[in-house]
């Protein structure tokens, strides 16, 4: 089976039952396998069968056939300037509103008999003149949305809109043709209350809320589009080899390994390496390191980076596609538009929420109709008066505008934060475990050290130190392990020439094996060199000891049975790492070194750190093993790591965190990945997960909890005890403060920063 995930831009959603009713047309389409939805960003994620080639086109073609409209989500498109237009078109809408609510509420409320006009009573009249426009143009989406929605039979926030608005002007209308035109029942002709003002209020705040909320999800996805318009459209592409003539091409269409030129006060177009040529560039839009940092050749260079003094060339490394600023966006697009198991609970709720609360407005409505009007002081003038209130108000207050955005809207700003400062959120899922999780497990090297090791001291036992550092770096040729890296350059320093080893393998967690003139060599642990048959003396094993004592990485050499010597490796402690393991405890995290090194040298690395729990000598197939017997125990695990050999460990933690420099295979594993490559940017992550899950969670608790008090209030629970009942107008603003409320409460996490060195 082919499955793809496709990006869906929908519009026509208003709250979560429109999400629910979104998802469920297109999951009911037999070559959809997963679909997600987001309100916040009126986005559908599709993971759909493309042995169908027809598949998704046939999914839009149906799709919008409903109430709903989707198009296909394009990279290049994703531009906030139409968000921005259609904000505009809502903004006069609102401005009418709320211009023409003022003579309205006059006119119904505090305006005494105008006399006649045409037989008709003039001050209703007018009322009616002031609250057309607002119905029929400011209010028109919610009918035509609330009519459509009622065709498919499904139910969303703008059937209650529509409703209460219409019950309400319908009954006005009435009210005001009848003291013109005679045959009205009493009813109607004996009236004295109109809701004029409900009509325009209820409209008009819905309104508001909403341009409050679009005006929001604008600044809620500014972090992603501003890395979107990083992208520079074209690069300067050096055709010859004196870099004199360039050729202006679009990024697209320029190859792995060519050359362009950039200029001061450019941004980096592709990813690459810096080729004779050396400046400052400001990588604060990748990593939210606020300094520049001084690039020189065989530097890396980042696309979206810009170079701040001097003309460089780059090498280009990846094609446009693959860049790193790229791969950023597409995982906080992806963030963003995964559901968190806690929405989908949200959802199936709003789903059947419209439905009980129309059943509720009208058994409340029919109940101060009969029974109750009878039984207080009735504060209108007949109990129908009395029930039509009753049944616009609680239709209005119960919109559940607040339950859809409590979700989306924290995550896509929390997202959005974490991308801005070089953290990255790849499992929504692990953001509701950040808050819950107890432990967190660290890799040394690359992690907790700089992962850049140097040879300190080469222990010579029976041969020279020419000949140990050869053979060690003709053994570590088949590595990309960063001990291996720093015998390259040691042996670079002494000599160019070493032996052709033949057969050469690597034992995992132990080291490397090959043959030399019919001898076996190997190059690794001492568990290793016993393996191949050496032996070691007590005069050896002494010395070895000693050396472990002093917290080296050693990496033992030896050639047939005997041990040629070792090469002693140091490797340099974050300076960070030291302040995010003392943040981590203070966060409550119990915090363990897990590595595969040796226990004198991952102490000493620990003590350094302020690290007390210390788990050395372990082979990259025991570390899952080890992430798993802590969670058996009862602990909820966060681990970090950046090799090929942690990728298995990130997988079983209940969150995995991977340095943005590690291998593909780690950054794959992980659910955080992070840019910077610092130990206390992973606590900070988890410190941002902490944070978003707490947005959600107050927002789900304000939402719940103003709903369970307004729709009461607006049935008139309260009515016989206090004489209080929630008018229309109040009952509106109410619902617009509910959703406002959610998104302010969001938006907060825009000054969300990382923890500090």
């Amino acid at each position: 089976m082919a499955l793809e995930e496709i990006r869906l831009d929908i519009t026509g959603m208003s709250c979560s039952a429109c999400v629910a009713s979104v998802e469920k047309i297109i999951s009911g389409q037999k070559e959809v396998e997963e679909v997600s939805v987001n309100l916040a960003l009126n986005r559908a994620l599709v993971t759909i069968n493309t042995k169908n080639v027809n598949a998704l086109e046939d999914l839009v073609v149906v799709f919008n056939q409903s109430k709903y409209k989707a198009s296909i989500h394009s990279k290049k498109n994703s531009n906030p300037k139409d968000a921005k237009a259609k904000l505009r078109i809502q903004g006069i809408k609102v401005l009418t509103a709320v211009i023409l609510a003022i003579p309205t509420l006059w006119l119904t409320m505090f305006s005494s008999s105008l006399g006649d006009f045409a037989s008709f009573d003039a001050r209703l009249t007018l009322a009616m003149i002031t609250t057309i426009p607002v119905y029929f143009w400011s209010g028109w989406s919610f009918h035509t949305s609330a009519w459509s929605s009622l065709g498919q039979r499904t139910t969303n926030m703008d059937v209650l809109i529509h409703l209460g608005a219409s019950v309400a002007f319908l009954w006005s209308i009435l009210v005001t043709i009848s003291t013109g035109v005679d045959g009205f029942p009493g009813v109607i002709s004996n009236a004295e209350h109109v809701f004029f003002d409900g009509v325009v209020f209820i409209i008009g705040f819905v309104l508001i809320g909403n341009y409050l909320e679009a005006s929001a999800k604008i600044k809620a996805t500014d972090a992603i589009d501003s890395l979107m318009e990083l992208r520079p459209n074209n690069a300067r592409l050096v055709l010859d080899e004196g870099r004199k003539d360039t050729e202006t091409k679009s990024v697209e269409m320029i190859p792995i390994n060519s050359l362009i030129k950039v200029l001061a006060g450019e941004t980096i177009p592709l990813d690459g390496l810096l080729e004779d040529s050396k400046a400052s560039v400001d990588e604060s839009t990748m990593t939210g390191e606020s300094y520049p940092v001084r690039k020189s050749s065989g530097d890396e260079a980042l696309a979206g980076t810009i170079v701040l003094d001097g003309t460089i060339y780059i090498r280009t490394t990846k094609n446009y596609d693959d860049c790193l600023l790229n791969g950023i966006i597409e995982l906080v697009e992806r963030a963003q538009m995964n559901k968190a198991p806690i929405q989908r609970l949200v959802d199936r709720i709003s789903e059947i929420f419209v439905p009980i609360v129309v059943i509720l407005a009208i058994l409340a409505s029919l109940f101060w109709a009969t029974i109750g009007g009878n039984l207080i002081d009735n504060p209108m003038n007949s109990n129908i008066e009395l029930a039509l209130m009753v049944l616009i108000s609680t239709l209005v207050i119960a919109c559940p505008c607040a339950l859809g955005l409590a979700t989306p809207t924290a995550l896509v700003v929390g997202t959005g934060a974490g991308a801005k400062n070089g953290l990255l959120i790849k499992g929504i899922e692990a953001l509701e475990i950040s808050h819950k999780c107890d432990t967190l497990v660290l890799d040394k090297t690359g992690t907790i050290t700089s992962g850049k090791p140097r040879v300190s001291h080469i222990e010579i036992l029976d041969g020279e130190i020419k000949e140990i550092l050869s053979l060690a770096s003709a053994l570590e040729s088949e590595s990309n392990h960063p001990l291996a890296s720093a015998i390259h350059k040691s042996w670079s320093n002494v000599t160019s020439e070493r032996p052709e080893v033949e057969d050469i393998r690597t034992i995992a967690g132990m080291g490397l094996v090959g043959k030399l003139n019919e001898q076996v060599v190997a190059v690794g642990n001492r568990e290793l060199l016993e393996d191949v048959g050496v032996d070691f003396s007590e005069d050896i094993s002494s010395k070895l000891e000693k050396s472990s004592s002093k917290g080296v990485s050693i990496v033992l050499v030896s050639q047939g049975s005997r041990i040629i010597g070792w090469i002693e490796l140091t490797d340099r402690v974050r300076e960070s790492s030291k302040i995010a393991v003392k943040k981590a405890k203070q966060m409550g995290f119990e915090v363990i070194m897990l590595t595969g090194d040796n226990q004198n040298s991952a102490n000493t690395i620990a003590e350094k750190v302020g690290i007390t729990n210390v788990i050395a000598n372990v082979k990259p197939d025991q570390k899952a093993n080890h992430i798993s017997s802590l969670q058996e125990n009862g602990h909820i695990v966060a681990m970090l790591g950046d090799g090929i050999n942690d990728a298995a460990a990130l997988s079983q933690a209940n969150i995995g965190l991977a340095m943005g420099a590690g291998s593909d295979i780690a950054l794959d594993a992980a659910d955080f990945v992070i840019v910077r490559n610092d130990l206390i940017d992973a606590v900070s992550s988890l410190d941002l997960g902490r944070a978003t899950m707490r947005r959600i969670r107050t927002n789900l608790a304000w939402a719940f909890v103003y709903n369970l008090i307004g729709i009461p209030l607006a049935m008139g629970v309260l009515l016989p005890l206090t004489g209080m009942l929630l008018p229309p107008s109040f009952a509106a603003a109410a619902m617009a403060l509910s959703s406002v409320s959610v998104v302010a409460n969001s938006l907060i996490l825009r000054w969300w920063s990382p923890i500090q060195e």
